[in-house]
C-alpha cells in the first residue's frame, strides 16, 4: 500500500516542480528566460575572426506601461570574438549593431571605442567595443589553444524599448572592424547571431610588418603615454599631446581619465590636478597597502582626475617645470600657425595596488577626455598599445632612449549639435539695410522665461552689433517698426555666444569682390593667438586673393577654406569691457579686416545669389552656428550710404 502511495506521489512531485519552475521564469512578464545558445559549427570552418552575439534574457522594469513601445525591459546578452585563424589581431574592434533603443548599463570585458561612460546611449545606430584588459587576440598555434589568449568575452547589460513580448530583441548586426578585414551578413538564429571575418587579400594592410605592436594612428589630436621608468609598484609616465589638424586647437586645455586599477598620482611635472586630493587614498584600498606612507605629499587619489597645464611663469619652475612643451596656459595651437606651440607634455608619478606589484604589469587609464574653452569637441577612443615611443638621449650623444611601454589615444573633433555652439555668425551685405543676426539660442538658453526660444532672430539694423544683446531689444523692436518687420511676443531670446562673427559683402564688380570680416569677443577673457577659418560656397575661396588687416592663407589641400589670424601685434582678440559711460553698455573686444577675391579664378560666382556667404565660418576649431538665411538683394543706391556709415563707424571704434 506505501509503495503504491509513493508511485503515485513522486509523479506528482516532478508535475509539481515543473509547473512551479514555470511559474518562477514568468516572472519576467511573459518572456522566456533564454539560454545562451551552444556554440555554432560555423565557428569550426572559421579561418579568421569568429564573432557571435547570443541573447540571454529580459525582463520588464519599470514603469510598466500599456504602450509597448515606450515600455522598458532589462536585458543581458554575451558578445565573443574568437582568433581561429592563422594572424594575431592586435586591438580588436567589434561593431554591434542595437536597433532597440538601447541603453549600455555595463560591458564586462570591454570599452567602449569612442570612451563614451556608461550609462551610454547607443540608440539605433549601433556602437563600437574594444578589448578592456585583452586587446589582443593571439593564435592557438602560438599560445597552444589556450582559450584565455585567444578569446574575447562581454557581458553585456543595459535597456532597451518598443519590442513586444513576443518579439527576441537581437541586433541588426555584428561586425569586426579592424583594417584589412571583410565580413558577410551575419548568420542569425532566433537567439543568436554569428559571422566570421577573414582576412582581405586586396587590403593595403601589409602583412609583412613585423614590429610587435601595432602602427601609430592618425587623428585630430594624438596623444601618447609613455612609462619611461618602471618600478615594483609605481612607474614614472609621459603623457604627450599633439595637434595634428590644421584647424584644431584648444585654449586652457583641461584633460582627463579613469583609473581601472586602483593607480593614482604621487606626483607631476609640467601639470597639476584641479584638486589636491587624498582622501580617497587614505580611506580607501591605497592607505591599508600602503600604511607608512605620507598621504600628504600625494598630488590626487581620484579614480577621474581633472589635470590642466601650467602657466607660464612655471615654465622655468625646478619643481615642477622645466620640462620641454611644458607650462603654456593650456594653449595648443594648430601647427599651421605655429609648430612649437602645437604640443603639449607633462610627467607624472604613479603608484600600483596588488596584484600589479611588478616592473612588467602596466595597464594604462582609459575613458580619456579632452577639453578647452571655445574649442572644438573632441571624442577620444580607448589606448592602444604601440610600439615604444623614442626620446634623445639625455647624455646628449646621437641615440634615442626607448619607453618602456607606449599607448596612444587618438581624439577626433566632432561637429556640434544644433544649439550647442560656442560661437555664431551674422550675415550682411552693401545692398540690404538690415543684419540678420545670430540664430536664436545658437549657444544654448539656460533661462526661458522671458523670451521666446524658437522664434527666429529678428532683424537688426548695422548699428546695433556693436552692442550686448541685452542692450538690443530695444533697437530691434524700433527697426522692426521702421521697416514693418513682425514683431513676435515674447521677443526671442539671444544667442548667448561669447564669440560671434559679422561677414558682411562689402562689394560686387566685374572682376572681383571683397567682403569684411568683424570679430566681436563678449566674453571676460583675452583670446591669445587666435584664428579663424572660413569655407566659402560654390568653392569661392579658390578667389582668394589678399586679406589686408589679416594674415591669410588659403588651404588647397583642405576644401580650400581660408585660414586668418592676427597680424604680429595684432593677435589679441580682447575681452569686453566697460563703455565710456559709467551706464553705458559694455564694448566687445574686436578685430577685423577686409578681403578680396577675384572672380577670374571662380567663373560663375554669383556673389548677391549667395555665393559670397560662407559654408562653414571656425573660431579657434569651433564651428560656428550660421544663419538660416542670407540678406535678400534690395536697393543698392540707397543701402549703400548707410552700410558706409556704419563701416565707418566701427572702423573709428576700432
Amino acid at each position: 500500500m506505501i509503495k503504491r502511495a509513493w508511485r503515485v506521489l513522486i509523479p506528482m512531485f516532478i508535475l509539481f516542480a515543473f509547473e512551479f519552475s514555470n511559474f518562477t521564469i514568468a516572472q519576467d512578464y511573459g518572456d522566456d528566460d533564454q539560454q545562451p545558445a551552444a556554440p555554432p559549427p560555423a565557428q569550426d570552418n572559421c579561418d579568421g575572426i569568429f564573432l557571435a552575439y547570443y541573447f540571454i534574457s529580459r525582463h520588464k522594469i519599470y514603469p510598466l506601461l500599456k504602450n509597448a513601445e515606450k515600455q522598458a525591459w532589462a536585458f543581458n546578452s554575451t558578445a565573443t570574438i574568437i582568433n581561429t585563424g592563422s594572424y594575431e589581431l592586435k586591438a580588436w574592434k567589434m561593431y554591434i549593431g542595437f536597433q532597440h533603443k538601447e541603453i549600455l548599463v555595463a560591458a564586462n570585458g570591454a570599452v567602449l571605442l569612442n570612451g563614451d561612460d556608461f550609462p551610454a546611449q547607443v540608440g539605433n545606430n549601433g556602437t563600437y567595443f574594444s578589448g578592456s584588459q585583452q586587446t589582443d587576440l593571439k593564435t592557438s598555434i602560438s599560445t597552444g589553444g589556450d582559450y584565455n589568449q585567444i578569446q574575447a568575452e562581454i557581458q553585456i547589460s543595459g535597456t532597451q524599448f518598443g519590442v513586444k513580448p513576443s518579439v527576441t530583441p537581437m541586433p541588426r548586426t555584428i561586425r569586426l572592424v579592424n583594417d584589412g578585414y571583410k565580413c558577410p551578413s551575419p548568420t542569425k538564429r532566433k537567439t543568436a547571431m554569428s559571422v566570421c571575418c577573414v582576412r582581405n587579400p586586396k587590403s593595403k594592410v601589409s602583412s609583412s610588418v613585423t614590429t610587435k605592436f601595432l602602427p601609430r594612428q592618425k587623428g585630430d589630436l594624438s596623444i601618447s603615454y609613455d612609462i619611461t621608468q618602471a618600478y615594483g609598484n609605481n612607474y614614472q609616465a609621459q603623457v604627450t599631446m599633439e595637434n595634428t589638424s590644421p584647424l584644431g586647437r584648444l585654449d586652457h586645455w583641461n584633460i582627463s581619465w579613469e583609473w581601472m586599477r586602483g593607480e593614482f598620482i604621487y606626483n607631476m611635472k609640467g601639470a597639476y590636478t584641479h584638486k589636491i586630493d587624498y582622501l580617497p587614498c587614505i580611506y580607501g584600498a591605497p592607505g591599508q597597502y600602503y600604511q607608512q606612507m605620507d598621504f600628504s605629499k600625494v598630488m590626487n587619489c581620484e579614480k577621474k582626475p581633472v589635470i590642466t597645464d601650467l602657466p607660464r611663469e612655471r615654465a622655468n619652475d625646478t619643481q615642477v617645470g622645466k620640462i620641454p612643451y611644458c607650462c603654456r596656459n593650456g594653449s595648443l595651437l594648430p601647427p599651421i600657425m605655429d609648430a612649437t606651440k602645437s604640443k603639449s607634455v607633462f610627467q607624472l608619478q604613479v603608484f600600483k595596488l596588488p596584484p600589479d606589484l611588478d616592473r612588467t604589469t602596466l595597464y594604462p587609464p582609459e575613458q580619456w577626455k579632452v577639453s578647452g574653452v571655445i574649442n572644438p569637441d573632441y571624442k577620444c577612443g580607448q589606448p592602444i598599445r604601440v610600439d615604444p615611443a623614442q626620446f634623445p638621449d639625455p647624455s646628449g650623444l646621437q641615440a634615442s632612449s626607448l619607453a618602456i611601454a607606449s599607448w596612444q589615444v587618438v581624439c577626433n573633433m566632432t561637429r556640434p549639435q544644433n544649439k550647442k555652439n560656442k560661437c555664431c555668425v551674422s550675415f550682411s551685405a552693401y545692398y540690404n539695410e538690415s543684419v540678420i543676426p545670430c540664430n536664436t539660442c545658437a549657444c544654448g538658453c539656460a533661462n526661458t522665461k522671458k523670451c521666446n526660444p524658437s522664434a527666429r532672430a529678428m532683424f537688426l539694423p548695422p548699428e546695433a552689433l556693436l552692442v550686448p544683446f541685452e542692450n538690443r531689444s530695444a533697437m530691434a523692436v524700433a527697426w522692426a517698426k521702421i521697416k514693418h518687420f513682425h514683431v513676435p511676443k515674447p521677443l526671442p531670446c539671444g544667442d548667448n555666444c561669447g564669440i560671434s562673427i559679422n561677414w558682411h559683402v562689402l562689394s560686387d564688380f566685374k572682376d572681383g569682390w571683397t567682403a569684411r570680416v568683424t570679430l566681436f569677443n563678449w566674453m571676460p577673457m583675452n583670446f591669445e593667438d587666435w584664428f579663424t577659418a572660413v569655407e566659402m560656397k560654390k568653392d569661392g575661396g579658390r578667389g582668394y586673393e589678399n586679406a589686408y588687416s589679416f594674415n591669410g592663407t588659403r588651404l588647397s589641400d583642405l576644401n580650400n577654406i581660408l585660414f586668418f589670424q592676427g597680424l604680429k601685434g595684432l593677435n589679441f582678440l580682447v575681452m569686453e569691457t566697460n563703455g565710456t559711460k559709467p551706464n553705458g553698455p559694455k564694448v566687445p573686444g574686436k578685430q577685423q579686416s577686409v578681403i578680396s577675391f577675384k572672380k577670374a579664378r571662380t567663373p560663375g560666382i554669383e556673389v548677391a545669389k549667395g555665393h559670397g556667404f560662407p559654408a562653414k565660418v571656425f573660431f579657434n576649431g569651433e564651428e560656428c552656428a550660421l544663419p538660416t538665411q542670407i540678406p535678400a538683394y534690395g536697393n543698392r543706391n540707397h543701402v549703400n550710404l548707410i552700410v558706409v556709415i556704419f563701416l565707418s563707424i566701427l572702423t573709428f571704434t576700432m
